[in-house]
């Protein structure tokens, strides 16, 4: 029985393309923790290092420690929809160190940033109106929102994010509803 290979093919225009993506997307809900973190800039660096890496500079310690930065930034931010959004900015710099391992793990390093930014808009439509934040959104407005966020990610996603996908298995299961997103996202970009 043939077996999958233990690594993909992954260049460093790859990377780059795949970690500007991230960038972009992190970008869009970095708002949503800047209104109630306006000092800690933590998410923004991720985000801009991100960027920088794709713009052609080297994947750095500096570039590492800005992801771990924005996660922990996220463990302390003040609502669901801010700690999503810096997760989001986490992802987006953890997704310069994407591994040529043939695992669906990796496929959390490209579309996480995006999967965790469409989780911070439905959370702060759900804020917004005073709805319970927990589990499912209540409102079929939430949950629109959150499926425009993926729509847009899938329209904006590079060419490199789906041919590297097409190198790796499908999502994970579990995750939550964030892995649900990383899901339907994944599926559509292999469509």
């Amino acid at each position: 029985m043939p077996t999958e290979p233990d690594t993909i093919e992954l260049s460093l225009h790859e990377l780059r393309d795949i970690a500007g993506y991230a960038a972009d997307c992190a970008r869009r809900v970095l708002p949503l923790f800047e209104q109630s973190h306006p000092a800690d800039t933590r998410p923004r660096d991720a985000i801009d290092a991100a960027r920088t890496f794709a713009g052609g500079a080297p994947r750095t310690a500096e570039l590492r420690k800005r992801a771990w930065a924005a996660y922990k930034a996220a463990a302390e931010a003040a609502s669901p929809a801010a700690a999503d959004a810096a997760r989001a900015a986490s992802h987006a710099a953890a997704a310069a160190y994407l591994h040529p391992k043939a695992s669906a793990h990796q496929v959390k390093h490209i579309l996480g940033a995006a999967a965790h930014a469409a989780r911070a808009e439905e959370l702060a439509h759900t804020a917004d109106t005073g709805e319970s934040a927990s589990g499912e959104p209540s409102s079929g407005e939430a949950r629109r929102l959150a499926a425009q966020a993926l729509e847009r990610a899938r329209r904006q996603a590079p060419a490199a994010v789906t041919t590297v996908l097409g190198r790796l298995p499908a999502a994970p299961p579990g995750g939550g509803r964030v892995g649900e997103f990383l899901r339907i996202l994944d599926a559509a970009l292999r469509a």
